[in-house]
């Protein structure tokens, strides 16, 4: 009687073993498969903004990126960007002038080949006037901006693109406070 329970549980033992032992070589042999090819160049892509305005009211605007495709299809991205934006507004005296810097994490899902949705942080060192003080101060502004755009493809390594975001977290001393959507464009390109 004890045999019995003694033979099945070894049997299990052994059945389990060898069953593990397939399910490994499968697992290893997918992995293989699946190993993503694409050498760190074909990972990288490189985009932005840039705004040029001249006259009255001068607006010099840099907001390079730096994108890292995640997955082998490229469709999540991730990477760290860049801003600078200066701004001078001759129609007062004396001219208005505005400037700030600052950087930004962004993580971009297409889900498909021309749609995309985004979130970014960023964190900008602007100018604002202390009314305490009565001193223009320079202090870090957070930012989150989600929403999406549209990409259209140029060449096979070009792009252009459209997006429409939001700020959500609305901080009293954001650049974009109290604004409605954010309309803004783009290009990129890899090498």
């Amino acid at each position: 009687m004890i045999r019995l329970p003694l033979l099945l549980i070894t049997s299990v033992f052994f059945a389990s073993a060898t069953l593990a032992q397939d399910s490994t070589d499968y697992v290893t042999k997918a992995s293989k498969e699946r190993r993503d090819t694409r050498s760190f160049g074909e990972r990288i892509w490189f985009g932005g903004g840039l705004g040029l305005q001249f006259g009255q009211v001068t607006v010099l605007q840099a907001d390079p990126l730096i994108g890292y495709k995640v997955d082998q299809e490229g469709r999540l991205s991730v990477g760290p960007g860049f801003a600078y934006w200066y701004q001078r507004d001759n129609r007062f005296a004396p001219p208005v002038e505005f400037n700030a810097y600052g950087y930004r994490l962004f993580s971009r899902y297409r889900f498909i080949d021309q749609a995309y949705v985004h979130a970014e942080y960023l964190n900008l060192n602007a100018q604002r006037f202390n009314a305490v003080t009565e001193r223009v101060q320079r202090i870090w502004v957070p930012h989150l901006l989600v929403g999406g755009g549209y990409l259209q493809q140029l060449g096979e390594n070009s792009t252009i693109s459209l997006q429409v975001l939001f700020e959500v977290l609305q901080d009293p001393n954001s650049v974009y406070r109290g604004q409605g959507p954010i309309f803004g464009g783009g290009f990129g390109f890899g090498f």
